[in-house]
């Protein structure tokens, strides 16, 4: 199977006008719920101040491309780096259930800053983001997705340098050789770690950044000239070989061109880890029905597939006791202690990691896998929650989380979230003329513009500067 050979000429051959316009329309707002992520993370983000110094002493910040909720302008390898890593700072990204993983931070920024490369226009940049998308998810289904995180892989990143390599590619206007070598340069450069889980370190946002320059890297050498190795995917030291113990490169090529897996890609109504949400859905309808308060309740159990165990059930001593932000977004403890005992799990919940109501209640809660969520897994990332209270047993699962593509936002509860994150960098004017842009972004001549517009007013504002 060639299984390289096919996503390259899949990629050099997408244009927008082929696509069905509900593609079209979806890839917009995954772009609008990106762009609102990265620029909230410019200046709420723990870890910007010192991922900009670094960036900044690299000599990255010496460009002409930009990163949304920033006045400076940077190296494209640098904003390819810092808005990838900007868009999965908050864990509020977008979810490709199956692949587990996020396709939007690697892919988008890679596309946006070879746009800004060469001067690409909007539609050309957004064909690349559809291709970028399918590579990705494409890929991970190949493993699968669950095999790689067994070996510690986080899929964000790996999987996420090959289709960021794919849209710059695209950008670019390789042909299918073309962008063959670009996979073969990015499989040289494609790592993710999931040991970021043994101290809420932030490399987990990092190496998704890294993915976006990864792959802005590979396609740019791949446009000079450079060889890359052949069978990049398939090869027998190619990606899947190496990073999964039976991979299925056939589930890659199932309807390509004809099923879009940017179709089956979710948003997030909560900002941490998406194995988390249906729990957090359960538990936000359980206390909207009888009232709970945090002190009545005895017990909480957390159902969940095995997958999500791994992620944010245990061990359980660590996710009773998150310490900061990232354990925070993958504790299962935390999450629903915020839902039942807040009736709300946003940014602004991560304030109440040393809360004592928030702490109690933590340690009442016990993820378990649950085999009947375990079932419904990859399709879905269903969670049941079953809580005690007042000597009365109550259980609420929810198979279809907010969010997933089959119970999709609409733009309106889109262009809400983005507000909701871009407003108090931007205000809510220029925010709301990014939004509006970004929607657009398929008419726009050319992607500059769009960036410059994401630009606040008084950079002073922004952490790091």
């Amino acid at each position: 199977m060639d299984l390289t050979a096919d996503l390259s000429r899949f990629t050099a051959a997408i244009r927008l006008e082929r696509l069905p316009q509900a593609v079209t329309a979806r890839a917009r707002m995954l772009v609008l719920d990106l762009v609102g992520n990265i620029v909230r993370a410019r200046h709420d983000a723990e870890s910007t101040p010192a991922l900009f110094a670094a960036c900044r002493a690299l000599g990255l910040a010496a460009g002409n491309a930009g990163v949304f909720g920033d006045s400076a302008r940077y190296t494209p390898a640098g904003a390819a780096l810092l808005n990838g890593a900007l868009g999965h700072s908050l864990d509020f990204d977008d979810t490709h259930a199956a692949g587990s993983l996020h396709p939007g931070a690697p892919v988008i920024p890679a596309a946006l800053a070879a746009a800004e490369m060469v001067g690409a226009s909007g539609a050309e940049a957004l064909a690349a983001i559809i291709a970028g998308y399918e590579v990705t998810c494409r890929i991970a289904l190949a493993l699968p997705a669950g095999a790689h995180y067994d070996r510690g892989f986080h899929p964000s990143a790996t999987c996420g340098a090959f289709g960021a390599a794919a849209a710059a590619s695209r950008v670019f206007g390789l042909d299918a050789d073309g962008v063959a070598s670009a996979l073969g340069i990015a499989l040289s450069q494609t790592a993710g770690s999931l040991q970021f889980l043994a101290n809420g370190a932030w490399t987990k946002r990092f190496q998704v950044g890294w993915a976006a320059m990864a792959g802005l890297t590979a396609a740019t050498l791949a446009r000079e000239g450079f060889k890359g190795a052949a069978a990049a995917l398939e090869g027998k030291h190619g990606f899947l070989a190496a990073y999964a113990p039976a991979p299925d490169p056939a589930r890659a090529l199932v309807a390509l061109g004809e099923a879009f897996e940017l179709m089956r890609t979710a948003v997030k109504p909560y900002p941490s880890c998406r194995y988390g949400h249906a729990g957090i859905d359960a538990a936000l309808a359980l206390r909207m029905k009888h009232g709970f308060k945090a002190a009545d309740i005895e017990a909480v159990t957390l159902g969940l597939p095995r997958a999500g165990m791994l992620l944010i059930g245990a061990p359980l001593e660590k996710k009773r006791d998150p310490r900061n932000v990232v354990d925070g977004q993958f504790s299962g403890p935390f999450v629903i202690a915020c839902a039942l005992a807040r009736g709300a799990m946003g940014w602004d919940s991560y304030r109440l990691l040393d809360d004592p109501e928030i702490r109690a209640l933590m340690a009442r809660v016990t993820p378990v896998e649950d085999a009947e969520i375990e079932a419904e897994f990859p399709r879905f990332m269903a969670g049941r929650v079953t809580l005690r209270a007042g000597g009365k047993d109550y259980a609420e699962k929810v198979v279809i989380a907010s969010g997933e593509p089959e119970n999709f936002p609409s733009e309106a509860a889109l262009r809400a979230k983005f507000a909701s994150l871009a407003d108090t960098v931007l205000g809510e004017e220029r925010a709301a003329r990014l939004a509006e842009a970004v929607l657009a972004i398929d008419r726009a001549g050319e992607v500059s513009g769009l960036m410059r517009l994401a630009a606040p007013l008084m950079s002073a504002r922004l952490a790091g500067d």
